[in-house]
C-alpha cells in the first residue's frame, strides 16, 4: 500500500475505482406485497391512519365479526381474495374480538407460505385470546403500547 493510499479517508478509499468491483450493482428487492389486517375498532383507526402514509405496496383491511375482509372504507372480500398476492400479512389487534379471524388468517398464511405478523396494542391481558391465536402462526409477535412501533415493523417489512 502506497503512502497515499494509507492517508485517504475511509470513504475516499470506498469511492476509488479499485473498490468499485465490490460495489453491488443490482437494484434493492422491491416491496412486499403486503396486506395490513385490522381485528377491531381501535385497529382500525391505527390502520387507518398507517394507511395514510406512502406505502410502495399495501393493503389495509379490516376484518368483520363474521371474518370477512373489508377495505378500509370499501367493500367485503372473503379471505382468500383479500389475501391473494400477498407475501406478508401484519394482523392487528387491540382486544379479544378477533380471536377466531386471527386464527383463520394465521391458517391461511401457514397454509399458502405468507409470513405472518401480529402486532397487539395497548396491554398485553387484553388481547390474551388474540396473542394465542396468533402465536402457532405469526413469525413476529409484538406486544406494544406505542401505536408507532406499527410503522417501524411495516417500514422494517419493506411495506
Amino acid at each position: 500500500m502506497s503512502l497515499a493510499t494509507s492517508r485517504q479517508s475511509e470513504s475516499a478509499r470506498a469511492a476509488s475505482a479499485a473498490e468499485a468491483r465490490y460495489r453491488i450493482d443490482v437494484p434493492i428487492a422491491p416491496a412486499r406485497a403486503a396486506r395490513v389486517v385490522a381485528l377491531d375498532d381501535r385497529a382500525a383507526r391505527v390502520a387507518a391512519s398507517l394507511a395514510a402514509h406512502p406505502w410502495a405496496h399495501a393493503e389495509f383491511l379490516r376484518a368483520d365479526a363474521v371474518g370477512e375482509m373489508r377495505e378500509l372504507g370499501g367493500g367485503p372480500l372473503p379471505l382468500t381474495a383479500a389475501l391473494i398476492g400477498a407475501d406478508v400479512v401484519v394482523v392487528l389487534a387491540t382486544e379479544d374480538g378477533g380471536r377466531d379471524t386471527a386464527e383463520r388468517i394465521g391458517r391461511h398464511c401457514f397454509r399458502y407460505g405468507i409470513t405472518t405478523a401480529g402486532v397487539v396494542l395497548g396491554q398485553g391481558f387484553e388481547a390474551d385470546d388474540a396473542v394465542a391465536a396468533l402465536r402457532p402462526y405469526a413469525r413476529v409477535l409484538l406486544l406494544s403500547a406505542d401505536e408507532s412501533d406499527v410503522f417501524e415493523l411495516l417500514t422494517a417489512l419493506r411495506v
